[in-house]
């Protein structure tokens, strides 16, 4: 399994609508790359240095698409 694909699926399970259902929908082959890049973008700005586990994701996520 590639990063992006475990990003995203540590994403859709996050419980955070702005980032998991975007990502689930691109883990089931109906997202679109702007849809998907504009979520992480904005949940970065909000929550992109709060300590949790997925601020180190965002970048990483945001390189690979």
């Amino acid at each position: 399994m590639d990063e992006l694909t475990r990003i995203l699926r540590t994403f859709a399970v996050s419980g955070w609508d702005l980032i998991a259902l975007p990502a689930q929908e691109w883990l089931g082959g109906n997202g679109d790359r702007k849809t998907l890049k504009s979520a992480i973008l904005q949940a970065e700005k909000e929550c992109g240095n709060c300590g949790c586990e997925l601020d180190p994701l965002y970048p990483k996520a945001l390189a690979l698409l």
